[in-house]
């Protein structure tokens, strides 16, 4: 890994992807999607400060544990005067994104315990099979194209669709 001298206090964006392991290609994509900023040169070439690497490590920490790089970029936007994260910054953000974190591990849980069941099963029926029909809230009253048809006649909007699910279901998804 190549050492920066200390005096140096921008990096070139060949640099900052030898020292933070990040291909060029997405360093200049997190900087399409505001997560890192650079200024050009008068050649217009991007330096980045060396405050670019913490972001570049943020950013990578928060996604390998599927945080989404909306929320990341709302995240680092919320941190004063555009500074980089510190320690105290990333454990209070993960503990709100905890919440999140739990939500999918309980989706992902319950996918696994429907695959479980499926792979017994392989039937994969459109009628019962909550994984090719999840939630089916009209499989009982018909199945199919007729119910498709049937929706465009009344032109229901998803709002009307959604109430009547979660009646049924207590959820609207």
């Amino acid at each position: 890994m190549p050492k920066i001298p200390e005096k140096i206090n921008e990096l070139t964006v060949g640099q900052l992807s030898a020292r933070s392991g990040v291909a060029v290609s997405a360093l200049h994509f997190y900087e399409a999607k505001g997560l890192i900023s650079s200024r050009r040169t008068a050649g217009n070439q991007r330096r980045y400060q060396r405050d670019a690497l913490r972001r570049v490590a943020f950013v990578r920490a928060a996604q390998r544990v599927g945080i989404p790089l909306a929320t990341i970029r709302e995240a680092l936007a919320r941190l004063p005067e555009e500074r980089t994260p510190t320690r105290e910054d990333w454990a209070r953000l993960s503990e709100a994104w905890r919440s999140e974190l739990d939500e999918r591990i309980g989706q992902l849980s319950r996918l696994r315990d429907h695959l479980t069941d499926c792979i017994g099963c392989g039937c994969l029926s459109l009628e019962t099979c909550v994984l090719s029909n999840p939630d089916d809230v009209f499989g009982e009253q018909a199945s199919g194209s007729r119910l498709l048809a049937d929706r465009g006649k009344g032109r229901r909007t998803r709002a009307q669709d959604c109430r009547e699910r979660e009646e049924t279901t207590g959820r609207c998804r």
